[in-house]
């Protein structure tokens, strides 16, 4: 992990370009080399490793799957997923609700779109939606654990809200702690006409799950697509449509 960058720049992956993963149950999206797809050129930007859209169908997921030393970030932009961990972790994250589970010395969890079994109510028809994102912790051998809170009032408020940091810069702000003291994800609820202004950071990421919008100096970025910001800050981004923004502000990438 070093804070050196490289000249600075613009790089906008555009939706279509993404790296696909096509099932029964399941449309997976992968910015990054994820699984059996593999760019060595395409492998991370800044900390950030993962950023998997993923969309699966009601009463299935992903079952119980390992992890090791890796800090996974979930978002939820419609329905809902149960997660469940060997470590006794049991939640339902939906929209607004900010989850981070630290896999640190290895964790086991599955991710299903059933949460009708946990209230006991009847199956749902609904897909769940939802954006993860892995980072590397900065401190490798940690004990697993896992972390909820709702933000959704925050988000609300309008402008950029941190959902999930280890930077001491956040401490007191509504957001969940992941174990990488150069990261921060934020997210922004935007209707048409709303701005925000990206944070000054050496590394940033900019995803646009839902809506669209204008970036500063680059221009329109729709559903799906992705600038990655490389020694430049302060950029505005303006809504065209009602949308959703989340945005990783690193200061360090992997060497």
């Amino acid at each position: 992990m070093t804070a050196l960058a490289p000249t600075p720049a613009v790089d906008v992956r555009r939706a279509e370009d993404r790296f696909a993963t096509r099932l029964s149950w399941l449309d997976s999206k992968h910015s990054f080399s994820f699984s059996r797809h593999y760019d060595p050129a395409n492998i991370h930007h800044g900390l950030l490793l993962v950023n998997n859209d993923d969309v699966v169908h009601p009463g299935t997921g992903f079952e119980t799957h390992p992890h090791q030393d890796m800090e996974i970030v979930t978002w939820v932009l419609r329905g809902s997923l149960v997660h469940q961990d060997s470590t006794g972790h049991t939640g339902v994250i939906y929209p607004g609700l900010a989850q981070r589970m630290s896999a640190g010395t290895g964790i086991l969890h599955s991710e299903k779109n059933d949460s009708w079994r946990l209230a006991g109510t009847t199956p749902h028809t609904d897909p769940v939606h939802f954006v993860q994102m892995w980072v590397v912790p900065d401190t490798d051998g940690v004990d697993p654990g896992y972390e909820q809170l709702e933000i959704g009032d925050e988000l609300l408020r309008g402008g950029l809200v941190p959902v999930a940091s280890g930077m001491d810069r956040y401490d007191g702000a509504s957001a969940i702690r992941i174990r990488n003291r150069y990261a921060t994800l934020h997210a922004a609820r935007l209707a048409p006409g709303d701005e925000v202004t990206l944070p000054d950071a050496p590394f940033l990421h900019l995803y646009v799950p839902t809506g669209a919008v204008t970036l500063e100096g680059t221009g329109r970025l729709g559903e799906g697509d992705a600038a990655r910001i490389t020694m430049t800050g302060g950029q505005r981004v303006a809504a065209t449509d009602p949308s959703e923004i989340l945005v990783w502000e690193m200061h360090a990438t992997l060497a």
